[in-house]
């Protein structure tokens, strides 16, 4: 991925786009296909086997002849699955699902070839069908995980305007070096990082911090590239060169993220690691010892070879290959019933055990809108002083104009007159209403027009105002916490989820004072998403062995971590695409205490998913003792596990509901 991406570092955005939906649409063809190639598969070998089944009964064919007619179907169901077996033994790992299959099989065939015994080639082609079946129930309830990035590409900027030798030319900004002028003109993005040399302006940092406060720069302060440029406009001298700027370090981090995750392996497979050498192993000792210690080996040898290969053919798990990935697929539907989208079975384990989660603060825990919390007038009452706030602010694109507009509605209807509105950058807005000269702004502004401004104790951003030079208050204006964000941080404490930790990179105490009001155990503000990254490295290594860690948040920047946490969980409705793309779960409706419903859903399917091992193991163990006293036939074994499958498909269907939890 790292390789292609540098290929294309230097290429134009809409030329990127256009092929990053090509290749989307074509890896979603090729899960089509192949889900499509298997049932037919499927369907296939289920033909061809009732058409072996056929010639058995209605010609008498010497038994290799009707070897021949039993291996096409067997081969043609069976081929992926003999070669992954081959692949194993060659690595060296020969204990999966896959050698299990392949000797149980291979066993049944070579049955029919010991004297006096009767074949076992249905029996072989049919335990390699209901494989298939369980693999593609497996690989359908995994479902197709989606880790392309090429999303983050909406934060990087495509040219830069840089002055050399008196005029302005525009370039790639990796042709920029250090230490040059470049120029960003009001709504372009920050295309390298930098010190501002001249002008004044606001940049929205949302992109990158996930704040939804922009922030006011003027010269002498540090810019980082991907923010965008609100209102003036600003020379900046860079500090870096594009390749180690913080959107190009950004996109790297998300890509890497995804290689340093161990994936949860398979239930199966891990299973089978101590399945299958149990069963060849019995299988080996059931075929040689007896008849060693008969003193008759020759003539008792073949009957204990028929019971060893019986023995393999009934232990084939196919019961288990089939519920397991059945109950995990109910719980990814039954979770998906209730707006919690998990992106794969595998997930489903990392989300019991979570013993650490990590939450980002704005668009996460909070709303990331801005409200006006409180209003403080000195000499005017709360309404005037909101109304003239509102007023002045009525033209601007700050988020802030937006929550003073949202808080005095009706100002457009009032009939004031707004003149000589004028945006000064980094300081407010002036403006004439009606006969007075009213100031809205920061406390720059307020010294900029002599008047006696004081603060407020409350916490959140506050928006002095001032008429004609005598100051009149201030507004404190604050991002909104979300209803249930507390009930959920509850929840989650009462799931044993151990640690509860807060990164944000907002100011130290707006983050403090939200992470008191939650009941949230510790809080890191001021993060760049680099060290977002650094705090749940650490947060990773101090964790418990059998815990695991989750990460939720909204934002671009959020896209590293999300990647790098056991689980990543975005939000759905507000979060930005990166961030969702980059996650392993995603809450469509945005509400954190669907995160403990979660847990619920995912701890109970694999309690079910248990409940089916057991059971099937159960039924597996008795068939086998049958077999191996000889009073076991090869059909008992396959309808025992035909019954098991059909009762732990029915258990694994309660995992889709969900009302339980």
């Amino acid at each position: 991925m790292s390789h292609h991406h540098q290929e294309h570092a230097q290429c134009d955005c809409s030329h990127h786009h256009h092929e990053h939906h090509h290749h989307e649409h074509h890896h979603h063809e090729h899960h089509h296909e192949g889900m499509g190639k298997s049932i037919a598969l499927i369907v296939g070998t289920a033909l061809l086997l009732g058409a072996a089944i056929y010639i058995e009964h209605h010609f008498q064919l010497p038994t290799w002849q009707l070897l021949l007619v039993y291996l096409v179907p067997y081969l043609l169901v069976g081929h992926e699955t003999l070669k992954e077996a081959a692949e194993g033994l060659l690595h060296g790992e020969p204990f999966d699902e896959h050698f299990l299959m392949a000797v149980a099989t291979i066993g049944a065939l070579a049955i029919g070839f010991l004297p006096n015994a009767e074949t076992a080639f249905p029996e072989a082609v049919f335990v390699m069908l209901f494989f298939q079946v369980g693999e593609l129930f497996e690989g359908y309830a995994e479902g197709k995980s989606r880790d392309s990035i090429a999303h983050l590409m909406d934060i990087r900027p495509d040219t830069a305007l840089v002055v050399r030798e008196g005029q302005e030319m525009t370039v790639a900004p990796d042709e920029v070096a250090v230490g040059e002028t470049i120029v960003v003109k009001p709504g372009e993005k920050v295309p390298l990082d930098g010190i501002v040399e001249e002008g004044a302006s606001s940049l929205n940092t949302v992109a990158l911090t996930g704040e939804s406060l922009p922030r006011e720069v003027e010269p002498g302060d540090e810019v980082v590239s991907g923010c965008v440029n609100l209102s003036g406009v600003i020379k900046v001298r860079t500090t870096k060169v594009f390749g180690e700027s913080t959107v190009a370090r950004i996109i790297r981090l998300v890509e890497h993220a995804g290689d340093h995750k161990s994936r949860s392996e398979a239930f199966i497979t891990r299973f089978a690691r101590v399945y299958t050498p149990i069963v060849v192993f019995a299988a080996i000792a059931l075929a040689l010892l007896p008849p060693l210690f008969s003193g008759h080996f020759a003539t008792a040898f073949p009957d204990w070879l028929y019971r060893a290969l019986m023995f393999l053919v009934v232990s084939c798990p196919c019961a288990l290959v089939i519920s397991v990935p059945l109950t995990f697929f109910g719980g990814i539907g039954g979770a998906s019933r209730k707006g919690i989208l998990v992106k794969g079975a595998n997930f489903f384990d990392a989300l019991a055990s979570i013993g650490t989660i990590v939450f980002d603060k704005t668009g996460t825990l909070t709303h990331g809108q801005f409200a006006v919390e409180a209003v403080h007038p000195e000499t005017c009452d709360e309404r005037h002083l909101l109304h003239l706030a509102a007023h002045v602010e009525h033209f601007t694109t700050h988020p802030i104009g937006a929550a003073l507009r949202d808080a005095f509605p009706d100002e457009a209807t009032d009939g004031c007159r707004v003149s000589d509105v004028e945006e000064v950058a980094g300081k407010g807005i002036k403006a004439r209403v009606g006969d007075d000269l009213v100031c809205v702004g920061n406390t720059k502004m307020m010294e900029a027009v002599g008047a006696q401004w004081h603060d407020c104790s409350l916490q959140g951003t506050i928006i002095h105002v001032a008429i004609n030079g005598t100051y009149a208050g201030h507004i404190v204006i604050n991002d909104r916490i979300k209803d249930d964000s507390q009930e959920a941080i509850r929840q989650l404490k009462g799931l044993n989820v151990m640690r509860t930790v807060m990164l944000t990179g907002d100011r130290k105490e707006v983050g403090e004072h939200v992470a008191q009001q939650l009941g949230i155990d510790e809080c890191h503000s001021q993060l760049l998403p680099t060290e977002k990254v650094e705090q749940v490295e650490r947060l990773l290594n101090e964790k418990a062995d059998r815990q695991s860690l989750a990460f939720v948040g909204d934002g671009i920047n959020d896209a590293p971590v999300l990647a790098r946490a056991d689980v990543g969980i975005a939000m759905g409705g507000l979060g930005s695409e990166a961030a969702i793309e980059a996650a392993d779960v995603v809450l469509m409706d945005d509400q954190p205490s669907k995160i403990a419903l979660a847990i619920r859903i995912a701890r109970r399917t694999i309690a079910i998913a248990r409940q089916n091992v057991v059971f099937a193991i159960g039924v597996k163990m008795a068939v086998l003792l049958l077999a191996a006293f000889g009073l076991g036939t090869m059909w008992m074994a396959v309808f025992a596990d035909v019954g098991v499958t059909v009762l732990a498909v029915l258990n694994a269907m309660r995992a889709l509901n969900t009302s339980l939890t």
